[in-house]
């Protein structure tokens, strides 16, 4: 008989979600977890980052008191700023742990490997061997590293977002290396509080991810704040005693500049080593482990979830893609997950959230489409607030009224898209939207109109 009914290796948002799911079920839980419990999303991640991002807003927002008629004398403390951001990662994982005592989910500290072994693969922690009928990988993933063109982190200059998060000083002039989500918060964050931020990306254009017009409202934006971008660009950087030089190429073409630090955001790898999972017969493919619609592996009893198996690298989509699996597991017929419904949130300022489709995405998948786009300065709430910059914009398919994708630049879009992602996941139309009393005065009333700009019915602008 087997020791557990389950066992999950990793107790991020993937991990511990899952476990509790489990325990729901009536499954003998366990979870190995060789670190912190909550994984990097809630002590080195998604959390910490936010509260830093909270500091840097208000800190803005002091500046532009006078704005509100208000006064406020400015300043910070950099040191008290990341004990808060730290603090708060802390009563986090504590609730984690506090979460695994409720459900009475075994929890065993150590780094965890796999041997062959039935019905499922044997864990073995520090030695000694743990036997389940069924094992979940949420291993998680960590930042990518470029080493020839001397990208490796040295914990002094060249930071990860790990270091980036608990920072010993505000560079004067700081080089963020990617333009993604993680990119764009930290040169949010630095330059908010006075660091000249450059940033360099390979694509054309930064939010790559995003829809075009979002990503190029984006810049105009953050140009505004005094950040400088180089595009279509490669950066390799030589560190020297006191700071680092960049080399710049574009077109065959390069240049020089020197930093105080650089950030690396040029995406993350799965946490695959030192498991012996090529000894047990699971495929990975670049870092990451291939898996069906139900997290299953294709060894028996081993299921692999979250960043661990590719992108989106969310931490939503790690908790969603859990449960699904445990369900399935427990004898549920769960839905698999649709990565076209898996909303994203980038806490940059201003943020940026986006479910489904781009246009472009949608006109290359063979739809004809109706774009709908409403601005912030139209909205009452928003202009209320301060806050006049952005836009809502809606993609629809032309034929049957299907919510194909939303995109959202400004304000507290990070709040917002949910109710996009549920207008989605209910097959609403149009119709529905437009039949929806949105209340007054809110920036959700953004979501309506941009809705009813599709149809050539906006009302306020």
């Amino acid at each position: 008989m087997a020791d557990f009914d389950v066992i999950i290796i990793g107790s991020g948002p993937g991990g511990y979600v899952t476990a509790i799911r489990a325990s729901q079920l009536g499954l003998k839980t366990a979870i190995i977890e060789k670190a912190e419990l909550g994984g990097v999303c809630l002590n080195w991640g998604c959390i910490p980052t936010k509260a830093m991002l909270r500091s840097a807003e208000v800190y803005h927002n002091m500046q532009h008191a006078s704005a509100y008629g208000l006064s406020a004398e400015t300043g910070y403390d950099l040191k008290a700023i990341v004990k808060r951001s730290r603090d708060i990662a802390g009563q986090l994982s504590a609730g984690v742990k506090h979460l695994m005592k409720k459900n009475k989910i075994t929890v065993i500290s150590g780094h965890a490997s796999l041997k062959k072994g039935k019905p499922a693969p044997t864990v073995v922690v520090d030695g000694k061997d743990y036997t389940a009928d069924h094992v979940i990988l949420a291993t998680g993933a960590r930042a990518r590293v470029i080493p020839p063109a001397g990208l490796e982190p040295d914990g002094k200059f060249i930071w990860t977002a790990r270091e980036a998060m608990t920072p010993d000083t505000i560079p004067e002039r700081l080089l963020v290396i990617g333009s993604g989500a993680i990119g764009m918060e930290f040169a949010s964050f630095f330059s908010a509080f006075g660091a000249k931020t450059t940033v360099v990306e390979m694509m054309d254009r930064i939010l790559p991810a995003e829809d075009a017009e979002v990503s190029a409202f984006a810049q105009k934006q953050f140009e505004k704040r005094g950040l400088t971008f180089r595009l279509n660009s490669q950066a390799s950087i030589k560190t020297g005693a006191k700071s680092v030089t960049a080399t710049f190429t574009k077109d065959g073409k390069t240049e020089t500049a020197d930093f105080d630090r650089v950030i690396l955001a040029v995406g993350i790898v799965g946490n695959v080593e030192d498991m012996g999972l090529e000894d047990v017969g699971v495929k990975i493919d670049r870092t990451h482990i291939e898996t069906d619609e139900f997290s299953r592996t294709g060894v028996p009893g081993l299921y692999a979830i979250g960043d661990v198996t590719g992108a989106p690298w969310l931490a939503h989509k790690a908790s969603h893609e859990g449960i699904i699996c445990i369900e399935k597991i427990a004898g549920g017929s769960p839905h698999p997950l649709d990565p076209n419904r898996i909303p994203g949130c980038t806490y940059c300022h201003p943020q940026v959230a986006s479910v489904g489709h781009t246009e472009a995405q949608a006109k290359e998948a063979g739809y004809d489409v109706k774009v709908g786009k409403f601005p912030f300065v139209g909205n009452g709430k928003a202009i209320a607030l301060g806050e006049p910059e952005g836009f809502v914009k809606t993609v629809f398919d032309a034929k049957t009224g299907e919510l194909l994708g939303a995109h959202m630049i400004g304000t507290e879009v990070t709040e917002l898209i949910q109710g996009y992602a549920i207008a989605q996941t209910l097959e609403t139309t149009e119709q529905e939207l437009i039949e929806t009393v949105f209340p007054h005065p809110t920036l959700s009333e953004m979501m309506h109109e941009a809705t009813l700009s599709a149809y050539g019915r906006t009302i306020h602008f």
